[in-house]
């Protein structure tokens, strides 16, 4: 649009006799606007399209213009005098939500309060009412007041708490149709994962634009992960971890008796660590794979340490090597991640149990588990939420809800722990398959001090059912490993008073851009929060 031409005021044809011409009406095209002009209605924060505004005054403000539309039977002119009058009077969107009458209706609305205010020539009649959702009625004689001077909404006490119920009600049903949904997608996993499983052996996966198992990518679009553990400083730090490492050594070396003349296969071996417990340990003969580069340096500490007499090194993955004897009397990996299923290596674990392990073989480990508890350390939720508030001076608070919604992994202090633990998925890895990464999960977490939650964290417990057990934690109460704990940071920490039991859901899948990567979702508060490890 040219410098100096007007923009119309109605998005929608006009009755008054000046609309019998339309010579200076042009069609409305948002990239004719600057940027400057595509503010929010209720902050500060600038678009550069409408459906960008829209959606963030939806999802920051809680501002649903089809609840709107629908419950005032708004036409395009309604829509006008409602951006005007918030224009005007700035009230808080949660109060626009709240009224029971449109207050915004008188006719001095009609005129812009933002010259050339792109939010008018949203195509408001376009928008679509969903279904019907049951919403508790508010009694008829509950009153407000509406202030003359500044158009705020005064509401009574029973109002208010009436306005209350409706709110939880309908986050409730919000709650519930999310279970719904994740229910659906769960049953679409299983099924995918059976299908997967009869139709083994055929490559239309690898074709598939979204993988869904380790399996269904190409080995040369997964060499940017085995290429990280080619690293020596990462084998440094996992054989430092005295907990991990020396729990295998225990459950090989108190359980000698049981692998005297057994076939092992060390799946991901890394340093050969593993291999060589076993071949100490009795194993007749260990198959070692790995498709890192680290599997060269293996091949010369087995034969520095002259054990090659037992153990056979193979650079390959599993899912794409032909191993030098089909089955194996046991398994032995460390395949856990962050947060137990990060990185995906379970599915290797899969493919091996059902493609190489004997008929009783073992697993080691054979089970595992992840648990929840809640965080109350409001010194770490400033240093890494409130820091967004003040960077030399300027504010970045924009960033405070994409920052907590990556995970972060770090040892938390265990005298911060406010809740007792909640056991979220148990793995049994002889029944297991690549479909148990995808799970919903009971939240439960009971508060043991008053205090607020600034975060989840999450853990998991490793255990060899063995004649002589051996078991090991990653949990804040136990021995840091190098897993450290998951750290679900909360934007809006919870208070919770001794005794509060707080309930909810988890939700754990895949990222559907990277099969290696979680994305963990809790719903809980009627809340929705979202995080990803990737």
């Amino acid at each position: 649009m040219a410098d100096g031409e007007s923009v119309p005021v109605l998005c929608c044809e006009s009755d008054s006799a000046d609309s019998d011409d339309d010579s200076d009406w042009k069609e409305f095209d948002v990239e004719d606007y600057n940027t400057e002009h595509m503010s929010c209605l209720f902050c500060p924060q600038v678009y550069e399209t409408i459906s960008e505004v829209l959606s963030h005054c939806y999802v920051d403000h809680g501002f649903d213009l089809v609840k709107l539309k629908g419950r005032f039977g708004m036409d395009c002119y309604g829509y006008i005098k409602l951006v005007n009058y918030v224009r005007t009077h700035h009230p808080d969107a949660s109060l626009v939500m709240s009224v029971t009458e449109p207050v915004w209706e008188k006719e001095e609305y009609m005129k812009p309060v933002k010259p050339d205010d792109p939010l008018l020539m949203y195509d408001f009649d376009d928008i679509e009412l969903p279904s019907p959702i049951t919403v508790p009625e508010i009694p008829s004689n509950s009153a407000f007041h509406v202030n003359a001077e500044d158009g705020l909404v005064t509401l009574t006490e029973q109002h208010f708490a009436e306005l209350q119920r409706t709110i939880q009600s309908l986050a409730s049903q919000v709650l519930e149709k999310d279970l719904e949904i994740n229910t659906l997608m769960e049953n679409i996993e299983k099924m995918r994962c059976v299908t997967q499983e009869l139709v083994a052996g055929e490559e239309s996966e690898e074709n598939s634009s979204l993988p869904q198992c380790i399996k269904a990518i190409k080995l040369e679009g997964d060499e940017g992960y085995f290429n990280t553990y080619s690293h020596f400083s990462i084998h440094h730090e996992m054989l430092s971890d005295h907990v991990r490492t020396s729990s295998y050594r225990d459950a090989f070396m108190l359980n000698s008796t049981l692998w005297k003349d057994r076939t092992f296969l060390d799946l991901g071996c890394g340093t050969g660590i593993l291999s060589m417990f076993a071949a100490s340990a009795g194993a007749r003969k260990v198959i070692a794979i790995d498709q890192s580069d680290i599997i060269y340096h293996a091949i010369d500490i087995v034969r520095e340490n002259k054990l090659s007499d037992k153990i056979q090194l193979i650079k390959g993955r599993i899912e794409d090597t032909k191993l030098p004897q089909t089955h194996v009397d046991v398994i032995v990996s460390e395949w856990m991640g962050y947060f137990l299923l990060f990185e995906g290596m379970l599915d290797s674990l899969v493919y091996a149990r059902d493609h190489h392990l004997a008929e009783g073989g073992l697993l080691l480990p054979n089970r595992c588990s992840i648990s929840l508890v809640g965080l109350a350390d409001t010194d770490r939720h400033a240093e890494l939420v409130g820091f967004w508030t003040d960077v030399y001076g300027y504010r970045m608070t924009c960033l405070q809800h994409e920052v907590v919604q990556e995970a972060t992994i770090e040892v938390v202090p265990p005298d911060k722990i406010i809740t007792s633990p909640c056991l979220l998925t148990e793995l049994d890895l002889n029944t297991c398959c690549t479909n148990s990464l995808h799970f919903s999960s009971e939240l439960k977490l009971e508060a043991i001090a008053d205090g607020s939650i600034t975060a989840f964290v999450g853990y998991f417990d490793v255990f060899f059912d063995l004649a002589h057990p051996v078991s090991f934690s990653t949990g804040p109460h136990a021995k840091p490993t190098h897993w450290k704990q998951t750290v679900f940071l909360l934007e809006e920490p919870i208070i919770v008073k001794q005794g509060d039991v707080l309930t909810g859901r988890v939700i754990c899948q895949r990222d559907r851009r990277d099969v290696r990567a979680l994305s963990v979702t809790f719903l809980l508060l009627a809340r929705k929060l979202k995080f990803i490890l990737s």
